[in-house]
């Protein structure tokens, strides 16, 4: 008998085997969301690199994240094509106020349109820069929506349920909105090198996310930090 073609086969059954259990075991949704990439490629990819080495002060060879909060932002844009066609250059364009402390574009994992219509622009483990002194571990969900457009009933659901499959595949401990990201500075999660370096935020607003969190209280999330 041939012990080493039989220990052979056999390892390559449970190498099979254990593959087909971890994709059957992955959660997957149980609602619609439709890959609408944006670019990436090697200059976002060095872009992201270098933002994480020069603010974040990480040293990594390539630009992911471990997610451990999620950041829900809206985005000052009332069409989602425009907000598309803004997140997809790898570069900045005509952002002065964040071209100085990095020409990486600004985008996010997740886009969700009025209608609650979901969007994945970035894999989940994708750096994104779209917060702060918390990139490094933060998945971003961008709303289409302002202050004069006020998110609707329909992004409050597609926000629960983007967090609520996120949180089955990550250890997240923390959903904010962007105009709470201050609230992090005197933590230990906080690490942004420039003291400097911040930006006032609105976005998305204390209703809504009072709104949101009722709606997630079941996941007995960590509380917002206060400064």
């Amino acid at each position: 008998m041939n012990f080493n073609g039989l220990f052979q086969r056999i390892s390559q059954t449970g190498l099979i085997l254990f593959l087909f259990f971890q994709i059957a075991c992955s959660p997957k949704p149980t609602f619609r969301i439709i890959d609408k990439p944006i670019t990436w490629n090697s200059e976002r990819e060095a872009l992201s690199i270098q933002y994480l080495k020069d603010r974040h002060g990480l040293e990594q060879a390539t630009a992911k994240i471990t997610p451990k909060m999620v950041v829900v932002h809206w985005t000052a844009i009332d069409n989602i094509e425009v907000t598309y066609d803004v997140f997809n250059p790898p570069t900045l364009g005509g952002r002065e106020d964040l071209q100085g402390a990095s020409n990486l574009n600004v985008s996010s994992q997740f886009l969700i349109d009025r209608d609650g219509t979901i969007f994945r622009l970035l894999p989940d483990t994708t750096f994104a820069r779209h917060v702060i002194g918390l990139n490094y571990m933060a998945i971003g969900i961008e709303n289409v929506g302002s202050d004069q457009d006020p998110l609707t009933k329909a992004q409050l659901k597609a926000n629960e349920q983007v967090i609520r499959y996120l949180r089955k595949k990550y250890l997240i401990d923390y959903v904010i909105g962007h105009h709470e990201y201050q609230n992090f500075q005197t933590t230990p999660l906080w690490k942004e090198l420039d003291p400097d370096y911040r930006t006032a935020k609105t976005d998305p607003g204390d209703k809504f996310m009072e709104k949101l969190r009722k709606n997630l209280s079941d996941l007995n999330l960590k509380p917002l930090p206060k400064l």
